[in-house]
């Protein structure tokens, strides 16, 4: 098993990027920590009740708590696989806690897109509260204006995609991830392209270096 570290601002679409080259290699997995959180949310567990109070504040999730998920999913991952990890880790203390568990971290693949840039991206998400689709109204748009293609409910702008949650949350990567930039350039790890490509040639472009 290999490990790609993906790093890179919310909203810079990384993990579409990973969704879109796990479902096109079986060899990809990608593990989003947003998803695992989403998930420990949703099933009230203890892990889960002390995320939901974080991501509703607008903040990270404790170190141990995300940690503790992601060695979970590295212990029970076997075989020629190569993980995409997407939101973890978020800040150095993470990422020595990755290298002490010694997870084989073959690259990390720096998606850059300027903060203007991602806050109109993200300005625009809309998502269905019901089957949880997503669109864009530019990139993505529903057929009809305000409501879900899939099941018809009308659509909503998340919390954590309002302008002043989006502002908070680039400043906390800058504070907080941005750091991992040199700390994995001073291992030799870090790769980096330009995300704001398109889908298909960002995918392209993360496939070929990582």
């Amino acid at each position: 098993m290999n490990i790609v570290i993906l790093l890179g601002a919310p909203g810079s679409g990384k993990g579409t990027i990973a969704g879109r080259l796990a479902a096109e290699h079986p060899e990809l997995r990608h593990v989003s920590s947003g998803d695992l959180l989403r998930g420990a949310v949703a099933k009230g567990t203890e892990a889960g009740k002390a995320a939901k109070a974080a991501m509703e504040a607008g903040q990270l999730v404790a170190d141990e708590l995300i940690a503790t998920m992601i060695k979970d999913v590295i212990a029970e991952t076997t075989g020629d696989v190569t993980m995409l990890l997407d939101g973890f880790p978020r800040n150095v203390r993470q990422a020595e806690i990755l290298e002490a568990i010694g997870a084989p971290v073959k690259s990390v693949v720096l998606v850059d897109v300027p903060d203007a840039v991602i806050a109109d991206r993200i300005a625009g998400r809309r998502t269905c509260p019901q089957c949880k689709a997503g669109y864009h109204i530019h990139a993505l748009p529903p057929k009809v204006e305000g409501v879900c293609d899939k099941c018809g409910a009308k659509l909503v702008i998340r919390k954590d995609d309002n302008p002043d949650t989006v502002k908070d949350r680039l400043q906390v990567y800058h504070a907080q991830t941005e750091p991992l930039i040199a700390y994995y350039e001073a291992k030799g790890l870090l790769r980096k392209i330009d995300g704001d490509q398109g889908p298909e040639k960002n995918a392209a472009a993360f496939f070929a270096v990582m």
